[in-house]
């Protein structure tokens, strides 16, 4: 079984739809939203959600008024955004490192997943350079990375740091940012690539994107699960996301939060 079947087994397996839309995950959900709310074009833009997932990002866009095509590597992702987003987006199995679109034809490219599980790096560059082919000439490419080093306080927080074959996981993770699975324990993710804040810029600015943002999505607060309760509180989840935006471009802490968001631009 190759990387590829690993993924789609993997997301096969699990409701992805949850994932950021319930407890602390939705804390994920709101900071990419503002962050990418700061940067896109006006409704109604066409968006290009490549490794759209089941369209929970497509859905706030859309009700945002932006005209949204999702890809995404998963047969029941797609389907579900077909039967969600019917009305008000379109959407179609594909690969992010071959997108079967025309050139200059999106204002905005989001890339909120794919590089996750592209664990070569020629691949991560082909799909960074299909996203600048395909948005239109100083149009928007918005990228998403897990942290180098997200398993090691994710291992913290929950426990499983003391196992010592998830130790040796986040061994490996830390090493190279190659992240893996063997035995398929839950919970441990699947084959994935893990990216050093400052790595993600390099390739970013390597396919000729430039950076306008880098940040921290979560901050600390990703890791705390006991704010779950605080975060069903208004006064709450103000405090936690104040929390997430005072540091999010701070390049002591970028390495903290559990993911990494870039907003880039392509030429002109």
């Amino acid at each position: 079984m190759d990387e590829a079947d690993d993924v789609l087994r993997h997301y096969g397996s699990i409701e992805e739809e949850t994932r950021i839309t319930a407890g602390l995950g939705r804390l994920e959900l709101v900071r990419t939203r503002e962050i990418l709310r700061r940067h896109m074009p006006p409704p109604p833009a066409l968006v290009l959600d490549v490794g759209g997932g089941t369209g929970v990002h497509a859905s706030w866009m859309t009700e945002d008024g932006y005209r949204v095509h999702v890809v995404d590597l998963t047969p029941r992702h797609i389907e579900k955004v077909r039967e969600d987003l019917a009305s008000l987006g379109t959407a179609d199995v594909g690969d992010a490192r071959h997108l079967d679109l025309p050139d200059n034809s999106y204002d905005a490219v989001l890339l909120l997943g794919p590089l996750y599980h592209l664990t070569d790096g020629a691949d991560r560059l082909q799909a960074l350079r299909e996203a600048r082919r395909v948005v239109r000439p100083g149009g928007l490419v918005a990228v998403a990375a897990v942290n180098r080093f997200a398993s090691l306080f994710d291992g913290l927080a929950r426990g499983f740091l003391f196992d010592p074959e998830f130790r040796g996981i986040v061994d490996q993770d830390l090493a190279d940012g190659q992240h893996r699975n063997p035995d398929d324990r839950p919970h441990w993710f699947t084959t994935a690539y893990f990216h050093h804040p400052e790595e993600l810029r390099t390739e970013l600015e390597g396919v000729g994107l430039a950076v306008l943002d880098l940040v921290g999505v979560e901050g600390l607060a990703g890791w705390l699960e006991h704010l779950a309760d605080t975060w069903d509180t208004s006064a709450g989840r103000d405090v936690i996301l104040y929390a997430s935006r005072a540091i999010e471009s701070e390049p002591t802490l970028l390495g903290l939060s559990a993911h990494l968001l870039a907003v880039t631009r392509a030429p002109t």
